[in-house]
């Protein structure tokens, strides 16, 4: 463990790959993306797509033209990239420059995109998306009519996907879902020969459904389950703090801000070197875990922005020591385990997991061969 930072998070590129591959046979003929948005989860968008190009992954979805222009460096010619928010007016020219296909949302982004493939005398690749029940992004009902009536529009642009999102995948027996590939299906007529994509992670690994031409994997590259448990991914993070210091109270005496937790009986105290600060949920104060050579220990009182306590009293005292490492995630608690503590979901706990930690890759197959 780096001792100078707050703790050491592991990123196993092998589950990463893993993974890719579980879903890859999932969805058969489709190809799977791999959605790098948010820094790859929170767990290095360089890093994770250079593994997941060894593997064969060739389309990549960021939310934003800034991670697009962060990423397209590190990307070959033949890897496409696709921008889930689309450009906003005025970043047009610079979307086309670094050759990133926005993902048109409205008929404004849609009319911008034309105006500068006009500008640059040449047709420029884009995606649209639909809007088929979420009522997030995409086009409405009203825009797909006036597609309809004013084709035109579209003249210059070089349409490559039509895509939905779906608002139910994770639960894959949810009403809904069939209701809104139907949905989708009967708009993406509009478009004949676009390839399509309609599933995220959830809907990948939804047996005996259409994936469509391109399934975007997210949060189960990472080791998220898609549908809850049982979770057939690999586990992709590990997260170990370290201990900054021991000591014992009485019974009666609280600890941390407010003083929430008081103990019943005389008690070892571990301040350990994570708080809210390094992403670590202050919800999980009084409610969460963490574990030291596989012996749960509670947090007590409130997660601070800098650490929070731990009540050692039932872990064998030669594992407990300045420095010793305080296991996050890992074998004794998943992210799937740590956002049910914290009443949220796996992916805000990767995405919160701040800038503090030391990350470490453990490197995929090839990529240790090619270093032997």
């Amino acid at each position: 463990m780096d001792l100078q930072m707050a703790g050491t998070l592991r990123i196993d590129l092998a589950a990463l790959v893993a993974n890719y591959r579980l879903i890859a046979a999932q969805v058969a003929s489709a190809s799977v993306a791999g959605v790098v948005k948010a820094n790859a989860y929170g767990l290095g968008a360089v890093e994770v797509s250079r593994a997941l190009l060894d593997t064969g992954c060739r389309h990549f979805f960021v939310a934003h033209l800034c991670e697009a222009t962060a990423l397209r460096p590190h990307l070959p010619t033949d890897a496409t990239l696709y921008v889930l928010n689309g450009v906003q007016p005025g970043a047009e020219a610079a979307c086309a420059a670094i050759g990133a296909l926005p993902v048109l949302n409205s008929l404004e982004q849609i009319d911008g995109w034309a105006a500068t493939a006009r500008a640059l005398n040449r047709a420029l690749p884009a995606v649209i998306q639909v809007d088929s029940g979420m009522s997030r992004l995409g086009l409405a009902p009203t825009d797909l009519a006036a597609l309809r009536d004013q084709p035109d529009r579209l003249a210059g642009i070089d349409l490559r996907l039509v895509m939905t999102h779906l608002a139910c995948a994770d639960h894959p027996d949810d009403s809904f879902n069939p209701h809104q590939r139907a949905t989708f299906d009967a708009i993406a007529r509009q478009f004949p020969g676009v390839p399509r994509s309609i599933d995220n992670s959830g809907g990948a690994m939804t047996s005996g459904v259409a994936h469509g031409d391109i399934v975007r994997a997210g949060i189960a590259l990472y080791g998220g389950a898609p549908h809850g448990e049982p979770n057939p991914m690999h586990a992709v993070v590990a997260l170990d703090a370290y201990i900054v210091q021991l000591r014992t109270v009485d019974a009666g005496a609280g600890v941390g801000y407010g003083l929430t937790h008081r103990f019943d009986r005389p008690s070892h105290i571990a301040t350990v070197s994570v708080g809210y600060a390094d992403g670590w949920p202050r919800h999980l104060s009084n409610r969460g875990f963490a574990y030291i050579g596989g012996v749960r220990a509670p947090i007590v009182g409130r997660v601070s922005m800098d650490s929070l306590a731990l009540d050692v009293t039932d872990v064998p005292d030669y594992l407990l020591y300045p420095a010793a490492a305080v296991e996050l995630i890992g074998p004794h608690q998943s992210i799937d385990d740590v956002a049910t503590q914290a009443d949220t979901i796996s992916y805000e706990i990767l995405t919160r997991l701040g800038p503090r930690y030391a990350r470490t890759y453990l490197p995929t197959p090839a990529a240790a061969i090619q270093e032997q």
